[in-house]
């Protein structure tokens, strides 16, 4: 199954060399679960031809905010309608959740309560998850038709689901506590406020569970893939 990633941003130069940028970091994520990639920087107004050139979608993080007023926001929203359209799954991370939400009719600000960074606790589907995060925006209003699975104290709808089609979740399960420090060292300083910085610093080390993410992302994709020939798909 070929699955294209979306990238909407660029992970600063010198973390790039050390981690690669966002699409290498999801495939690293989803390796072993038998998918091939490929991978279109749409920030740059690189698209695909068509939403039939993979078999399902992946959107990436980005440092951009999605109200914001940039040239690929637009036809990437559009893109995202049109791969709904044609029954093909997929999946949103951080700016990924938030730009589905919007193209799909939901709203998405900038949070009034401030950021998460670093580790932050979730219940998604009924299960307690220990993730990274990084952003301020939220979704704050779910389009019709998406259904909360996951949130916690800070952010009501951390991630979302589309009937079958769509799964985002808001945190980074492809973000380890080494590329939380970059991003600290980086892009935090004097934007986000030092005491979040601190707290995401000590508590490098802790239990996180990325791996249970990646299940998940890969079973919404594969559901797809498994659809025997001439059915309709889930």
């Amino acid at each position: 199954m070929k699955i294209g990633i979306l990238q909407t941003g660029q992970a600063p130069q010198d973390l790039r060399a050390q981690q690669g940028d966002y699409p290498a970091m999801f495939e690293r994520l989803l390796d072993g679960h038998g998918f091939d990639f490929a991978s279109w920087h749409v920030e740059g107004m690189e698209f695909p031809a068509s939403v039939h050139d993979a078999d399902g979608w992946l959107i990436t993080g980005s440092r951009h905010g999605v109200y914001e007023d940039h040239p690929f926001i637009a036809p990437l929203e559009q893109f995202i309608r049109a791969a709904f359209a044609a029954g093909l799954p997929v999946v949103g991370i951080c700016f990924g959740h938030q730009i589905m939400a919007q193209a799909l009719g939901g709203k998405v600000a900038k949070f009034d309560g401030g950021w998460a960074v670093g580790a932050q606790e979730y219940e998604i589907e009924g299960e307690k998850l220990v993730l990274n995060a990084w952003h301020q925006d939220q979704v704050i209003t779910p389009p019709d038709g998406a259904q909360t699975i996951g949130q916690n104290a800070f952010c009501e709808h951390a991630a979302l689901a589309y009937g079958t089609l769509g799964y985002s979740v808001q945190p980074h399960p492809e973000f380890d506590d080494s590329f939380i420090q970059g991003l600290i060292d980086t892009r935090g300083r004097g934007v986000v406020p030092d005491e979040l910085l601190h707290a995401a610093t000590d508590t490098q080390g802790g239990a996180r569970h990325p791996h249970l993410v990646a299940q998940r992302i890969a079973a919404h994709f594969k559901q797809f893939a498994t659809a025997p020939a001439g059915s309709e798909r889930p």
